[in-house]
């Protein structure tokens, strides 16, 4: 059975399109079967979308110390709807953060505690300048995360 993998990203940048196709090369890594990745933007993402998932990936800019507004606005849009059937959604958090990434992280907390989404690893907080090292942290989230739902561990 083909499991599916949403990946939310907010991607407003060269560098964060390289981010959010680097998640995405990740979770096609050539090992991993059975797993069908869905890109979508925060504003074209519906929660149908989140209903029909096995898990999902976040990728969100930090702006004015919190996450993007097009990632405020699908969890606006999906939270109610999705809260009582998608509990437990294996989920994995990217920041690209021009600062510390804290307040984003921590608003992301917070609605990932009420929806009790469950992090399958620490979030990814690319924070600073431009580091072309992002590229292969943001693959190897989409790769943990698309070979984990193929095992079933998560």
């Amino acid at each position: 059975m083909t499991k599916r993998l949403l990946i939310v990203a907010h991607a407003p940048s060269p560098n964060t399109v390289a981010m959010r196709d680097a998640v995405l090369a990740g979770a096609r890594h050539p090992d991993i079967a059975g797993i069908t990745p869905d890109v979508r933007s925060p504003f074209d993402t519906a929660a149908e979308d989140v209903m029909t998932a096995d898990g999902i990936i976040l990728l969100t800019t930090e702006n004015l110390g919190y996450m993007s507004g097009a990632m405020k606005d699908f969890f606006d849009r999906t939270y109610y709807p999705v809260l009582e059937e998608k509990q437990g959604l294996p989920c994995a958090l990217i920041i690209r953060a021009g600062n510390d990434g804290t307040g984003t992280k921590r608003g992301l907390d917070t609605i990932l505690t009420g929806l009790r989404w469950k992090q399958v690893c620490d979030p990814l907080i690319c924070k600073g300048e431009w580091d072309d090292a992002f590229v292969p942290s943001c693959s190897e989230i989409g790769m943990t995360l698309a070979a984990g739902l193929e095992a079933g561990v998560f």
